[in-house]
């Protein structure tokens, strides 16, 4: 009952904590990340907390129990992986392969290689040495994607770029748990076949997760959904999830990596944006609790007592991992700009770190002066992450200004273009696209064969330009071979099948979005080569059903779902058609 009681009262504390920090750092224009992780410091176990014995009321505000809220905090991650992987698909993480593979697989290996030799340098054996390489290569996949969600920059080359080694990162850490079991086994003969074994398992279980959730999934959400209760959705979203993530701990996996592939899976449905909108609160609150417990690791005595030792620790785990990251991301063909934030903002240690160096403790590979010395530092870069994360901000838009590249503002064609969209059309549509695609820091260039309509927005500053773009000639030149997608929003259909029909001849992997009047221009476009079409009165005639529905009298989920499965019917019979054509 005590334990019960406690539970309830740090839940309170931390409730109460979130509702004053929130408003708080809005009103100040701090991030958030920042603002709950100053809280864990104040009012952990190293904080206020430790004045208990004098001041006992203070038990009645402080979290002097680091160890009580972790589990909740780690669903914090679990929640914002799935997050992550409901917002993309199996597709666009198979075009990530490059940088996944290639990109995050170079900076775990090398960066791992480097602190471990500076580790040995300072006395520590060669197993200790590399236990400490693996853990402080990888980086906080929390706090990051945090950070560029709340700038908006999960879609930029940034955002892309972090988000793929942070994701082989994630893959990295049952081999590095593994490598720690194995120094402190100690049994050279059984570790080759004890390492394929753990790999045999890992496969094994992402492969059923993948194959059986795509089997079961959409079946058991189409019964849940004709029940019309919100409460059985929301149940199994979270049974989901969660049950996902203990499959693959149970596998050694990490819990998040189970979490990611659940949203996998529910990305693939009809019903990912009710899923998203239901689960955001949870993963916010969570999320919070997790940069609480952060806070609440360091130890503000025992940095008073060695400050300069733990601060030039810290200041070393930026200054060895960023250069590398920096070198690397340039190898791979990322920009200076792109390089230089990415290196900095992934160059703290991360959660994983805690467990990695924790179990290394626990099987005796560190020593306990050693361990508490790391675990310090770690948190010490988590904590100084937000402000690192806002000064490499700054330094990457100057890069870009010294470059003479500015994003979307440039009025010549930009240099250097890539994962662009190109906008062919820059009418009512167009310019919604690019105000959107603005909003999330996106780059892109529009073209359009109005001369006055390219006149008024050049400006105004608008990356926007006269020309016919059925030419190849003039799509090359605006960088269509590393284009992300060819966007046609053109007025004329006769015009925009031109333009379709060019850039499919010329460039047959490009992602083609094309917006069409009525359904025998959708077979058009589709049959010159549109991967995607849009009907341009669909999206406002469904909004606009949706809230006749409300008003008329249905529950709003009710309308919503209803509004829904007609978007996917309307949809669902533009690709028949397209499969048809296809066929």
């Amino acid at each position: 009952m005590d334990t019960e009681t406690l539970s309830l009262r740090e839940v309170m504390v931390f409730l109460v904590a979130a509702g004053v920090v929130v408003p708080l750092v809005h009103r100040l224009r701090v991030s958030t990340v920042f603002g709950f992780l100053v809280v864990g410091l104040v009012i952990g176990p190293h904080g206020l907390a430790s004045f208990i014995e004098t001041l006992p009321w203070l038990r009645y505000v402080v979290i002097a129990d680091l160890e009580s809220v972790r589990p909740m905090a780690e669903l914090g991650v679990v929640f914002l992986l799935f997050m992550i992987g409901l917002e993309l698909s199996f597709d666009r993480l198979w075009a990530m392969r490059r940088l996944v593979l290639g990109l995050g697989g170079a900076q775990v290996i090398v960066t791992g290689a480097v602190i471990a030799v500076i580790a040995s340098f300072f006395g520590l054996a060669l197993p200790a040495a590399m236990v400490l390489g693996g853990g402080l290569a990888l980086s906080s996949t929390a706090i990051v994607m945090q950070l560029l969600a709340e700038n908006r920059r999960l879609g930029t080359a940034t955002g892309r770029t972090g988000f793929a080694i942070l994701l082989f990162q994630d893959l990295a850490v049952l081999p590095v748990l593994f490598l720690v079991s194995a120094f402190a086994a100690q049994g050279a003969g059984s570790v080759v076949l004890a390492f394929v074994w753990a790999i045999g398992q890992a496969l094994i279980a992402v492969t059923a997760i993948l194959v059986l959730g795509r089997l079961v999934i959409r079946p058991v959400f189409r019964f849940i959904g004709s029940a019309a209760s919100r409460e059985l959705f929301l149940a199994f979203v979270l049974l989901v999830i969660i049950g996902t993530a203990l499959v693959t701990e149970a596998f050694g996996l990490s819990m998040a990596l189970g979490a990611f592939l659940a949203g996998l899976l529910f990305a693939e449905t009809e019903y990912r944006h009710e899923i998203e909108v239901d689960i955001e609160p949870f993963k916010g609150l969570l999320l919070g609790l997790f940069f609480v417990s952060v806070g609440m690791t360091i130890d503000l005595a025992q940095v008073a007592a060695t400050p300069l030792w733990l601060i030039a620790a810290a200041a070393g785990v930026f200054l060895v991992k960023s250069p590398i990251l920096y070198g690397l991301a340039r190898l791979f063909g990322e920009p200076r700009s792109v390089a230089l934030e990415v290196s900095l903002l992934l160059g703290q240690g991360g959660e994983f770190s805690f467990l990695i160096i924790g179990l290394a403790f626990s099987l005796g590979l560190l020593a306990n002066d050693i361990t508490q010395f790391m675990l310090i530092v770690t948190g010490m870069t988590m904590f100084a992450t937000p402000v690192v994360a806002h000064g490499a901000r700054r330094l990457a838009r100057a890069v870009e200004a010294r470059e003479g590249r500015q994003g979307n503002r440039d009025v010549d064609v930009p240099s250097g273009l890539s994962g662009h969209v190109i906008i062919v059309g820059y009418g009512r549509v167009g310019q919604m696209l690019g105000s959107l695609l603005d909003g999330q820091e996106l780059p892109h260039v529009g073209l359009d064969t109005d001369a006055i309509l390219v006149g008024r927005f050049r400006t105004k500053g608008a990356c926007i330009f006269y020309g016919d773009a059925s030419r190849p000639d003039l799509l090359r030149k605006f960088g269509v071979e590393q284009a992300a997608a060819l966007v046609v929003t053109m007025d004329s259909p006769r015009a925009a099948e031109l333009v379709v029909a060019a850039a499919r001849r010329y460039w047959p992997d490009l992602a083609i979005y094309g917006r069409v009047r009525d359904m025998d221009h959708a077979a058009r476009l589709i049959e010159r080569g549109a991967s995607h079409v849009v009907l341009e009165t669909l999206e406002a005639s469904l909004q606009l059903g949706e809230m006749v529905l409300i008003g008329a009298g249905v529950p709003d989920y009710a309308a919503g779902r209803i509004v829904e499965a007609r978007r996917q019917a309307e949809q669902a019979a533009v690709d028949e058609n397209q499969q048809r054509k296809a066929g």
